[in-house]
Formats: C-alpha cells, structure tokens, sequence
C-alpha cells in the first residue's frame, strides 16, 4: 500500500463514531461467513459478523440450500463411500485445465470434516441427498450420495430473533411458505391426486396461516433459509454479536496487516478492530455493473444480466482487499453461476428475479427462441441451459427465450412464479408476465415468436413425446435429466405432448445464481497478495469473495455453498491456531 492511501485510510479511521474489538471480524452473513463466525466462536473466540443489509443470510438465505459433498458421515453412514480418486477424476473431467490438485484435494478431504463438525457442535444439521445426480453423466460422476442438504428447521427456535433471518424470494414460495425439493415438493404436486398428499399439504398449509396470524412469517423454515437460520442460531448460540446495517468501507492496514475495517451505519462511521484476522464474505459481485462489463462477455455486448442474488452483493468485498493488494481472477472460463430467470413486476415497480431450476425439467414444457425454434435440452442443468441460450444468440441481439407448456402442464406443475392449481393465475396474466393464448398462432404472435417455425415445432415435437422420444435432443437420457422429471409419469419422466389450449408462456432471460469470479487465495482462504503471492496478513476471504475451487465450471448441484462452508471453516481453524500460537509464544515470553 502506498503512503497515500495508507493516510486516506487513517484519515477515514479517525473519523469513526463507535468502536468494537473482537478476535475475528467477519464482513458478509451468508454460508461462508456464518460457517467461518460459528467454527470460531465454537472454539473460543470473539467474533462479530458485519452485514450490510438488514437482514442477514445473504444469497444462502434464497438458495435451495444443497451443498456438494462426496464422502460424507451420512455417506458412511449408509455404507456409501467411494474412494477419492472417483469425485477427483469427474471434477478433472469437468474442470480441464483449470483443476487445481491442492485445493481440491483439500476441499474434498476437508469438506466431510466440516460436515461433521457442525452435526456434532452446532444447530446445523444434514440430510443425505441420496439419490441427487451430477450433473454431468461422464467417468466419475454418480447418481446420489454426494450432496447433503439443510435439514427443515422451526423458525420458532429462533423467538425473538426470527426477524434477523432474510426471507426466501417471495415469488419462489406458496404465500411466503417454502417448499423443500424431493418429498415436499412432490406431495404439493400430487395435493389433488393422492389423499395422502391432500392432508400433507393441508396440514402444512394450516400451520403456515398459523404462522402468518401469530409471527406474521412462516416458521416451517426449508432449503437454504433454514441453512441460514440453523446458523443463525448456532451463531446466537455462542454469542457472536451481529451487527446489521453495516456497510463496509475500508479495511485498517497497519503494520502490514489488516487489523478491521470502518463501516458506514445509518448512525454513522463505525470501526471494529480485529486482533486475528477480517475475513471477506460479502457474496462476490452480482450486481456491481462495471465488474459484471469486464468479465460477463455478455453485458459488455449489451444483454443486460439479472442475478438472482440480493442486491447489496455489489463486490464490497473484491473492492476492500484490491486496496491492500488483492488480486481477482479474470482468466475463468465463465465468471457467474448462470441460470435462466424470468422477470416478475411488483406492485412497488420493482422487477423480482424468478431462477428457473426445477420446472424445465418436467414433462410438458419446451422452450424457443424468437425464430419458433428449440435450441436446448430443456432438463439438462441450469448453467448449461443459459450457455446454449448465449451460444444461438446472434451478436448484437439482446439474449431470450420463451418457456411454453399448456394448460394440463401449468396447473399441475406450474410456470416459474405462477403456481400451481388451485392458485389463481389471473394475476400474472394481467400483469403481463405469463402470456396465454388459445391457440399457438396468437401465442406466438403476443411473444413476437416466428409463428410458422413455432407452429411446426409444437408438431415436430409432440410426433415423438408420445412415445416419450426427443430425437433432438434426446431429453430424459441421463440420471440427471430423469431426476428433474416426474417418476409418476411414462414411458419417459421428461416428455409429454403440449396439445390442449389454452397455452401459455413466460420469457426467461440470462440470470446467475451469483458469481464465481473472486479473490485469489491459498488452500488455508487466505488471501494473496498480487505482487508476491504470498497472504496478506490478517485477511480471509470466502464463499462468492473467494475464487471458486471450481475453475469457474458448474459440475453439480451445491458447488458453491459445499466450498463456501468448508473454506469457513478451514479460514476458522486458522485464525484459531494462530491464537493459540500467539498465545503460547506470549506465555513464553513471560
């Protein structure tokens, strides 16, 4: 750092209104540094999580809550290991040139630890995803047991402090009630087809209203809201203090070291000092424009890029530690956890961001582009979805397509935010964000479709979906693809005709689920300095500030909160030894 930033920071340091200490200062509250606070104080040290938002829980708090893991205890459990040679040869098949040996190595022999650790020491807890695919069905993949996901949790464990936890996105839950992948989702499918499934989601309907009337938000806490909230409890749990409203400004760089960081406060300027380490978690850089023009090729050829993750994940973090020295990543293959979204209207004006993971795969649904064409298998995964869509977009053309299903499909599984039957559609349809037509022609015409192509598409495909075929595209043909669809529903779970109008359609656009483009690090978190390569003292960074361990390719589900936990707790270690180092050297001394 030069002298004259050295004085800018001093400057800006001097001018703080309050002032914290604690051992470990943690700037960002999703997986990462939630997981990296709660492994810390577990152990013994003072740690305050800094939070920009309001709320806390950061992209977790509206993920599904999955996390890639191979081997872990619930995998031994069920006498499902493997040896990591398997996991290892599938990551290099997926990632190519950019496998980094020692960080995966270290990754999958540190990730069941940490699994463990958290089962045996904390509120957070796992269920074995026992039959969730790869995505990816080449040598070294494997149907199940290598992803754990949060288990659901009761949000009245957390009393008073319910209101801490970030809500899931609106539009993705039933009148602001999460629904689980698997089993829960599956019996509101079949509400209306099985009695068993009726008085499930009866049931747990009645207590969401419940909720609604007593706390006015759901308790039944599902996917990664309830990875948040058990980590929001454990961290409560072991007192780390959690300040929200605190926007990061700088970090305090003295005596080559980082040593905290000032924040702006809606009271004003606060620092906190940190006497073993900052580590950055402030969820990579979704909505920070200028970064997204230098290294999302789309954005800088003019398609807008709407990210799915909160809109305070603006790259804090990446700017804070290129001050002091930091270096991000530009040479990855793709720098953004893409996924096609749909763009909801609110009543407030705003757009609302709908990920579109989970129907695509069903049967009954195909998606065009405006020449009435079928670019993609609709089931395969969601990154590779929105790179076909990048990949038949001419230049200059700002990048979209068009889901399409009829009336039989939508009513059972429903279309991005319009829900299933018996939830009125009307909504949507007035506000213009699903299209319906009764027949393909005027559909084709409200969408500025090729109605001709489109016409001969919907025939070309329904030729073969009753027999389940997709000859182009061959839909249903691996594990995966199989997952995503109905097991009630044959021959193939992945294809049926789209035949009975009325029809309808949502566009979708290229979105992410977040970023995978960050902060240069060694196997520890640690954070390296550009010119030397070696760490910067005192400064971690994880999850979506830490550059991805998977050389910016999307091998499976949960490859971003499985590292985002692991690399927290392994930057949680360290700064727990150092103490202990320090500490002992001290009593030495003395």
């Amino acid at each position: 750092m030069n002298a004259s930033t050295q004085h800018e920071f001093n400057s800006l340091a001097q001018k703080n209104r309050d002032q914290y200490e604690c051992d470990v200062l943690v700037i960002g509250s999703g997986a990462g540094g939630l997981s990296t606070a709660v492994t810390a104080a577990v152990q013994g040290l003072d740690v305050i999580v800094a939070e920009k938002a309001s709320v806390f829980g950061g992209t977790t708090a509206v993920s599904g809550g999955w996390l890639w893991i191979p081997n872990t205890p619930h995998a031994q459990r069920a006498g499902q290991l493997e040896p990591i040679e398997q996991p290892k040869k599938y990551l290099k098949n997926v990632l190519g040139e950019k496998y980094d040996e020692a960080r995966i190595h270290q990754y999958l022999t540190k990730a069941p630890e940490m699994i463990d650790f958290f089962e045996k020491s904390t509120e957070v807890k796992f269920n074995a995803g026992a039959l969730v695919p790869d995505f990816f069905d080449i040598e070294g993949s494997r149907v199940g047991w290598r992803s754990v996901v949060a288990a659901p949790f009761d949000g009245r464990q957390l009393g008073k402090n319910l209101h801490l936890l970030r809500p899931a996105i609106p539009e993705t839950t039933v009148w602001g009630m999460g629904i689980a992948s698997g089993a829960d989702m599956k019996h509101f499918i079949n509400t209306f087809n099985a009695v068993s499934s009726f008085m499930y989601a009866t049931k747990r309907v009645l207590r969401h209203f419940a909720d609604l009337l007593f706390r006015h938000r759901s308790t039944q806490i599902v996917n990664g809201n309830a990875l948040v909230a058990r980590l929001l409890k454990s961290a409560l749990d072991q007192k780390v203090r959690l300040f929200a409203n605190h926007a990061a400004q700088q970090l305090i760089y003295e005596n080559n070291k980082v040593v905290g960081a000032i924040f702006k406060t809606p009271q004003g300027l606060v620092k906190i000092l940190a006497k073993r380490g900052v580590v950055l978690a402030t969820g990579g850089f979704p909505h920070d424009e200028k970064r997204k023009q230098q290294l999302f090729e789309h954005v800088a050829l003019g398609t807008p890029h709407y990210s799915a993750a909160p809109e305070t994940n603006t790259g804090d973090g990446l700017k804070l530690a290129e001050m002091v020295g930091a270096q991000v990543d530009t040479q990855l293959p793709w720098s953004g956890a893409w996924a096609p979204v749909s763009l909801m209207p609110r009543l407030d004006g705003t757009l609302g961001r709908f990920p579109h993971l989970v129907e695509r795969g069903k049967p009954g649904l195909i998606a065009v582009l405006k020449n009435g064409k079928r670019f993609t298998n609709e089931g395969d995964s969601y990154p590779l979805f929105v790179k076909d869509l990048f990949k038949h977009t001419n230049q200059g053309d700002l990048a979209h397509c068009w889901l399409i299903c009829d009336y039989k499909f939508i009513r059972r599984y429903g279309l991005g935010a319009v829900k299933p039957f018996p939830i009125s559609m009307q909504p949507w349809i007035e506000n213009g964000y699903l299209k319906q037509a009764d027949r393909l022609e005027d559909l084709a015409q409200q969408c500025g479709i090729d109605a001709a192509n489109f016409k001969q598409t919907i025939t070309q495909y329904n030729l073969h979906a009753e027999q389940g075929l997709d000859p182009e595209f061959k839909r249903g043909s691996t594990p995966y693809q199989k997952a995503q669809g109905d097991s009630d529903h044959g021959p193939n779970p992945c294809i049926a005709p789209i035949q009975k109008g009325p029809f309808y359609a949502v566009q979708v656009v290229p979105g992410s689920l977040g970023t995978f483009a960050g902060l240069i690090t060694d196997h520890d978190a640690r954070v390296l300095d550009k010119n030397t390569q070696r760490p910067i003292d005192g400064l971690y960074a994880v999850g979506n500030d830490m550059n991805t361990v998977m050389g910016g390719q999307y091998p499976s589900g949960g490859i971003t909160l499985g590292p985002a936990m692991t690399f927290g707790y392994l930057a949680a270690n360290h700064l727990v030894q150092h103490a202990k180092s320090t500490q002992f050297v001290q009593k030495q001394n003395t």
